[in-house]
C-alpha cells in the first residue's frame, strides 16, 4: 500500500489528513487508503462521538501522539473527515504512513 494518494496539509498547530471511517467493524484499525483518504474501520457505533473518539484513539496510537494532539477539524457527523495531528509536519506524517501502510 501507499500514502501516496493522501493529501496532507498544513494546519495550525501541525498537519490536517483526509480520514474515511468504516463504523462498526469487526476490529479497530488503519486499513489502507480510499478515495485520496486514510481508512480507518473502528468497532464503535456513529452514535454520540463514539466513531470520532475511537479514531482519535487509533491515530494517536498509530502516531505516538497523546489524544489531546488529534483533532477532527471537520466531518464530525460523515464518514469522511478532516483531522489534525498536532505537532507533526507533512514529513512526518508521510514516514509514519509509509511506516503504517506497508
Amino acid at each position: 500500500m501507499s500514502d501516496a494518494g493522501i493529501a496532507i496539509q498544513p494546519g495550525r498547530s501541525g498537519s490536517r489528513l483526509a480520514v474515511r471511517v468504516v463504523p462498526r467493524g469487526s476490529r479497530t484499525a488503519i486499513e489502507g487508503t480510499r478515495d485520496g483518504a486514510l481508512l480507518i474501520r473502528v468497532t464503535a457505533p456513529p452514535v454520540e462521538g463514539a466513531a470520532n473518539n475511537a479514531v482519535v484513539a487509533a491515530l494517536a496510537d498509530a502516531f505516538g501522539l497523546a489524544r489531546r494532539d488529534v483533532i477532527v477539524v471537520s466531518g464530525r457527523t460523515s464518514r469522511r473527515k478532516t483531522v489534525e495531528l498536532a505537532g507533526l509536519d507533512a514529513a512526518a506524517v508521510r514516514a509514519r504512513l509509509h511506516a503504517i501502510l506497508r
